[in-house]
């Protein structure tokens, strides 16, 4: 079943230790089938040195195991809520990289103050709010997914494909896993300049405007005009 969407996920995953955005299991990368409205996700616990292709477990929009000798990951609920309330994403990865988390522990939004930033996402990278009591003992996966979703109210998810999660680590998501895995290592590397930047100038202000809109949408606009279509041989 989803046999070629197994595939994607188990590449898609095996990135995060390649691109240095995990260590042991701390992380996980899904993507969403919408003809059948199940997604592929990493199981639960399993190392990445030790994971395959046929550890892959298939679940539905209910949290219900489809196939799968393992349990899926512990942030399960969590993807399932941004599945159903951003319809336009086809992956998602957590991680708990070490720039990024640094943010979300800080509960700081991470500023636009260059162009490698806007050229991946439009605006700041928001930080969410700490979830309440309530909310970690009535259901913390579920409920991390809805103060995510609480975060891009008056927000585009598309153009702002990442979100730092208050004291915990980050989420990013595209319209499919491999994209979701670069909008990952984009919010990873960011982070990290973000930082040094403050670092060098304390006193720095974002990027202007003008720039900032410049180059995301070169990029993501109507009439976007940078890069070239080249045809996907992997």
């Amino acid at each position: 079943m989803l046999e070629q969407l197994k595939a994607e996920v188990y590449q898609a995953n095996l990135e995060l230790p390649k691109r240095g955005l995990i260590k042991y299991t701390w992380g996980n990368v899904s993507a969403f089938d919408t003809e059948t409205q199940l997604f592929v996700i990493k199981p639960s616990g399993v190392d990445y040195d030790k994971l395959t292709y046929e550890d892959m477990v298939v679940v539905d929009l209910e949290g219900n195991i489809i196939e799968g000798k393992y349990k899926p990951s512990s942030d399960t609920p969590t993807h399932i809520e941004l599945y159903k309330a951003f319809p336009k994403i086809g992956g998602i990865v957590h991680t708990h990289s070490t720039w990024a988390t640094s943010f979300a522990q800080a509960g700081r939004d991470i500023p636009c103050y260059g162009t490698t930033h806007a050229d991946s996402i439009y605006g700041s990278v928001p930080c969410s709010r700490n979830l309440t009591k309530e909310e970690i003992d009535s259901g913390y996966e579920k409920n991390t997914g809805t103060v995510i979703i609480e975060t891009f109210r008056d927000r585009d998810y598309m153009a702002t494909p990442t979100v730092l999660c208050r004291n915990h680590g980050s989420f990013a998501w595209g319209e499919n896993a491999k994209k979701a895995v670069y909008n990952a290592v984009v919010l990873e590397e960011v982070a990290k300049m973000a930082l040094l930047t403050e670092l060098i100038n304390k006193d720095v202000n974002v990027a202007p405007q003008i720039i900032q809109d410049k180059h995301y949408y070169r990029k993501h606009g109507k009439n976007a005009y940078y890069g070239n279509k080249i045809e996907d041989n992997d």
